[in-house]
């Protein structure tokens, strides 16, 4: 990598913390039910309204460039990766978003993530 296209650090550490707090925020949202943070696709009609979350398709462009960059920078972001891990979770076996969310919001909490389970288990 060119050193005149990294990323100072600071700047890194900064962007890093605003996807943290957002993600925090949008995961509190989903674990009470609304949908649209892992995907913008809605798989079945059950008659709930599904209005577009704009703020959740802002986070997972904001994931996938924090990853991105945090690679090229020769780190990486735990927090990010595994929430992007988590977009791609797709299917009838899916647990559902609100589900995903509590998960995901307890993991963090018990400083989880970034860790490989103890058990060969799914996430959820």
């Amino acid at each position: 990598m060119d050193p005149r296209d990294a990323m100072d650090p600071e700047q890194l550490d900064t962007l890093s913390r605003v996807f943290a707090e957002q993600l925090l925020a949008c995961l509190e949202e989903c674990a009470r039910g609304r949908h649209g943070l892992f995907s913008d696709y809605v798989g079945y009609d059950d008659g709930e309204d599904r209005r577009a979350w704009p703020e959740a398709a802002r986070l997972r462009e904001l994931a996938i460039a924090l990853q991105a960059i945090s690679h090229q920078a020769g780190e990486g972001n735990a927090l990010c990766d595994e929430f992007l891990d988590l977009c791609t979770i797709h299917g009838e076996s899916h647990p559902g978003e609100p589900r995903l969310a509590r998960t995901f919001l307890a993991r963090i909490e018990r400083g989880e993530v970034g860790q490989s389970p103890e058990t060969e288990r799914k996430p959820w």
